[in-house]
């Protein structure tokens, strides 16, 4: 049977859907009658406070300015961190065996996730 078969075929029902309906109505027994009451409270309530329109630019500026200057101020550093992270991927070796071990690596998962999305319970 194929996916689309499950999702359109109205006899069979998956697990979640009966614990999901059991707990609707569950729910649905358990309501209390508030006369309004929740309505008037909720209406009672001040406006949210919105956020000015400047506000989102400004901590971008405000932190892209904290970065810049962190730059500056520390070049050596930077530079540093910047040759750190090249040298640690430029010395790893590239081998054909090693290309083949990690494409059989993903050829596996890619198999094991495709037979549990395709399985038929």
């Amino acid at each position: 049977m194929m996916p689309s078969d499950r999702l359109s075929s109205p006899d069979r029902s998956d697990w979640i859907d009966t614990l999901l309906a059991a707990d609707a109505a569950e729910t649905q027994a358990a309501y209390l009658a508030d006369d309004g009451f929740t309505a008037r409270v909720l209406a009672a309530l001040p406006e949210s406070i919105t956020r000015p329109a400047w506000r989102k630019p400004a901590v971008v500026a405000l932190w892209g300015a904290a970065v810049a200057g962190l730059a500056v101020a520390t070049p050596d550093t930077l530079l540093g961190a910047v040759r750190e992270g090249y040298r640690l991927v430029a010395s790893m070796p590239v081998s054909l065996p090693g290309l083949a071990g990690a494409a059989g690596v993903m050829l596996a998962l890619t198999g094991v996730a495709a037979a549990l999305t395709l399985r038929d319970e």
